[in-house]
């Protein structure tokens, strides 16, 4: 089934999946086209400045409140949400896993969804968690929505399709989707189990970074991220909702989809993006450029150049610094940086982390290239090579990241990943 998208990043859009569903020349008419309600889904305050403004008019065959009869508390104890505090009393330090095996039973995008680290707090809107899914079925007349953040999704291996109220997404390793507060979907498999990382965003929405510098071109360009074009469903069968809202989760039961809307309109909505489009910038003469210069989206704090969430991505590239240590360089940084690999080799680290797997190093912990990296990369031939073949990313929060306990747990986690630092020798002499 070939999908129709949008293109452009915060665009005002328009679309409808049946001629003359959207109203002209007003939101909410007297009576809409088809019988339809107008419904604002807003993703900021009335209020907020008209270019952060962020708001989309749906028109669905039924409004929300008719999904929402009589909530019940249900139980997901390994979705935690910040502030969380761990009790596994985990030492101090850096971690690693290995990739998760795709667990042996029955798990939907919701109920296969497994913490790693909490950051900041929720109840405020300020901070982040990631998460890795495990798909093993399709949700079926099953829906959800996060009234706490918006969910950057990192597939990893098989894709993945989103039933969103705005319209059909298919996401595969290599791309991202992210699904804004507050927004319905169901999770459909579309090839096997799948599993993956997700980035879930209590602050301000992921925009991209500003460019400084860098002028008006490079990095992720907007016309390269797709929003669905409007589908519908119109469905009286019986279902259920499941919301996320502070923390907690709670279930009703539908009569019908509540994915029912026809058209909309608006710059808030689900969207898709081929991390093979992003245009790397680099050292072009010596020395290795910040990791920041590879920031695919922000989601920013109240603190002016410190992100509540940034989404950065290591791809392929050319490496052509002169006189340089061209893997990243030893560092303490006040950010804490969760890392995940989706496919190849990453350069600091070649020999132990693997695809699937991830690794933490929090704020203000030491961390860097492992002994092998650093003594091939201080003796190496530094003619133009070609990275490829590799993609990383790193989910990098002002917050410090708590250990959750299904993480602590992990079989896979590396109990020795500090000792790849153990051959480091000294090598001052006294001579310059």
């Amino acid at each position: 089934m070939a999908l129709s998208y949008l293109s452009g990043f915060g665009n005002e859009f328009e679309t409808e999946a049946l001629p003359g569903a959207l109203p002209v020349g007003q939101n909410s008419p007297q009576r809409c086209p088809y019988g339809l309600y107008a419904e604002q889904l807003s993703g900021t305050a009335f209020t907020a400045p008209r270019a952060e403004n962020a708001r989309s008019w749906l028109y669905r065959i039924r409004p929300s409140v008719k999904h929402i009869a009589r909530f019940e508390h249900v139980e997901m104890p390994l979705w935690l949400t910040a502030p969380s505090t761990a009790s596994n009393g985990l030492a101090l330090g850096p971690l690693r896993w290995g990739p998760p095996p795709m667990p042996n039973e029955a798990l939907t995008f919701v109920t296969g969804m497994r913490s790693v680290t909490t950051a900041g707090d929720a109840r405020v809107h300020s901070g982040m968690a990631a998460h890795l899914y495990f798909v093993t079925q399709s949700m079926e007349r099953d829906y959800f929505y996060n009234a706490d953040g918006e969910l950057l999704v990192v597939p990893q291996q098989a894709p993945l399709r989103f039933v969103t109220e705005f319209g059909l997404l298919d996401v595969a390793p290599g791309e991202i989707c992210v699904i804004p507060r507050g927004v319905k979907f169901r999770v459909e498999l579309l090839e096997g189990p799948s599993k993956g990382y997700v980035c879930e965003n209590y602050g301000q929405s992921f925009a991209l970074p500003n460019l400084g510098p860098i002028g008006a071109n490079g990095l992720a360009n907007p016309r390269d991220f797709l929003s669905p074009m409007a589908a519908f469903e119109d469905l009286a069968e019986e279902g259920s909702l499941t919301v996320k809202w502070g923390g907690d989760f709670h279930r009703c039961a539908l009569t019908h989809s509540p994915l029912d809307v026809v058209a909309w309109h608006g710059n808030y909505a689900p969207y898709k993006y081929d991390l093979k489009r992003f245009s790397p910038v680099g050292s072009v003469l010596f020395d290795h450029p910040d990791p920041s210069i590879f920031t695919v989206l922000s989601a920013p704090s109240s603190t002016p150049g410190t992100a509540n969430v940034d989404f950065v991505i290591f791809p392929d590239r050319w490496m052509v610094a002169e006189g340089t240590f061209r893997p990243p360089w030893y560092h303490m940084n006040v950010m804490s940086e969760f890392m995940g690999l989706i496919y190849g080799v990453y350069d600091a680290k070649p020999d132990g982390f693997q695809p699937g797997g991830m690794s933490l190093h929090n704020a203000m912990l030491p961390h860097g290239p492992d002994h092998n990296a650093f003594a091939q990369a201080s003796g190496e031939d530094l003619a133009p090579v070609k990275q490829s073949g590799t993609l990383a990313f790193m989910f990098e929060t002002g917050f410090p990241q708590q250990v959750t306990d299904y993480a602590a747990g992990l079989e896979t986690r590396d109990t020795a990943y500090a000792d790849c630092w153990a051959g480091l020798q000294k090598h001052f002499d006294g001579n310059p």
